[in-house]
């Protein structure tokens, strides 16, 4: 997603290296004041993303851009020369996201992967729970200011079911001394249901008990921070604990899903196949395997290069994906073939399923690079798990149907 950035600096040579940095690396819109009374033309024609604002202008000496900015609820980081700590202090008091010494290009480096995790805050979630109503607005005022998308509550039985309800929360942030369940109880409490590697927990606490940090750590918590803490030290945390996940997100991600696709991979398939037979007897439905794959793929590389035949791939796993339930299990198994466990109530429902999803892509088509239109077809070969049948048995089944699809004229499903 593109954002657009507004740069406040009279020093032009700098302005314009920081902009052009933030244009090639990110691909976003660069606009510069070398004023305040520039800035302000520029802040009453759009509303930017983040302002990163010199605090000495010819027109502003004294830092009055920065109050100016967020009178107007601009997200601000400060550019500056200064180096006097206390002055910065004094400057970190205000609702600023940050503030950067102008010393050189890795300063440059610094904003840029700054900017960088404020695109991708925007993706999270942050449950907060602390039962002092002071605590939780200052926090969740914090939090925002960094993109981050907040829920606050007053204490842990409420936490429980936020996330029994809100299945988007990637950040607990839980104060130790709360009435009815404590921080320390909630942390248990959460990982009997949610481990690390979908969600993080950050505890914080005036305790100067080096035993409750330890417990804590031990019962699951990513993080523990003490009272009272610097805005920048909670930042720095938070930042470091999101990144973290993102991280373990990623590896599980590629250990889980197709590179080209997204969509699951054959190891997944068959790691979590049992969770869908289980939600099968669960719900009362059929679980049903269909097997498919391109027709002619071969001819698709051969004619017009791999590259057109790795977009046939991807058309098919999107159509997949927006033609079957959240609950289905949708995985590419190789090559051109996909394999869909889908729960229906009945044979014609999972029949009409995979016909759709053959209508679907029988009507679809794509322009290659020279501008020729590409359109193909797809065979899907359907069986019913029963429910004492092996699941190898019935991917085996499906196999053999998708076969026969194959070898009596393709473009077609065959079951039963």
């Amino acid at each position: 997603m593109s954002h657009r950035i507004l740069i406040v600096e009279d020093n032009k040579t700098l302005a314009n290296l920081m902009g052009k940095k933030i244009n090639i690396d990110l691909e976003w819109e660069v606009d510069i004041a070398y004023s305040l009374s520039e800035a302000k033309l520029f802040l009453h024609r759009y509303k930017y993303f983040v302002v990163l604002s010199d605090l000495n202008l010819p027109d502003a000496p004294n830092g009055e851009i920065v109050d100016y900015l967020l009178s107007k609820d601009q997200k601000v980081i400060v550019l500056s020369g200064n180096i006097d700590n206390n002055f910065r202090k004094e400057m970190m008091k205000k609702n600023i996201i940050d503030y950067v010494k102008k010393s050189g290009a890795n300063d440059i480096k610094y904003i840029i992967t700054m900017l960088q995790r404020l695109a991708k805050n925007q993706e999270h979630t942050v449950l907060v729970v602390d039962d002092s109503m002071v605590i939780r607005n200052n926090l969740k005022s914090l939090l925002e200011n960094l993109f981050f998308k907040v829920i606050t509550v007053a204490h842990g039985e409420e936490a429980v079911m936020m996330l029994q309800t809100n299945l988007n929360i990637s950040l607990v942030i839980t104060d130790y001394n709360m009435p009815v369940m404590d921080g320390l109880e909630l942390t248990k409490e959460i990982r009997k249901t949610h481990d690390k590697n979908e969600l993080s927990i950050v505890a914080l606490s005036s305790n100067d008990d080096e035993e409750v940090v330890a417990l804590f750590l031990k019962n699951g918590a990513n993080d523990y921070i003490k009272k009272p803490f610097s805005k920048e030290e909670f930042y720095c945390r938070i930042d470091n604990t999101i990144e973290a996940l993102e991280n373990v997100r990623t590896i599980l991600n590629s250990a889980n899903r197709d590179f080209l696709t997204g969509i699951y991979n054959r190891r997944y398939f068959f790691n979590h196949i049992q969770e869908y037979i289980d939600m099968s007897k669960e719900s009362f439905k059929k679980l049903y395997i269909a097997m498919l794959d391109i027709d002619h793929f071969k001819k698709i590389n051969d004619t017009y290069g791999h590259d057109e035949g790795d977009k046939a791939i991807v058309a098919v796993a999107d159509i997949l994906r927006t033609n079957t339930h959240q609950e289905d299990l949708v995985a590419r198994f190789g090559g051109e073939e996909f394999c869909v466990a889908m729960l229906a109530e009945n044979d014609e429902m999972a029949y009409n399923i995979c016909e759709r999803i053959r209508q679907k892509i029988e009507s679809f088509s794509f322009l290659t690079k020279e501008n020729e239109e590409v359109s193909f077809t797809i065979s899907v070969g359907l069986a019913e798990h029963g429910e004492d049948d092996d699941i190898n048995d019935t991917i085996n089944e499906a196999d053999l149907r998708l076969y026969e699809a194959k070898n009596s004229g393709r473009n077609k499903v065959v079951f039963q």
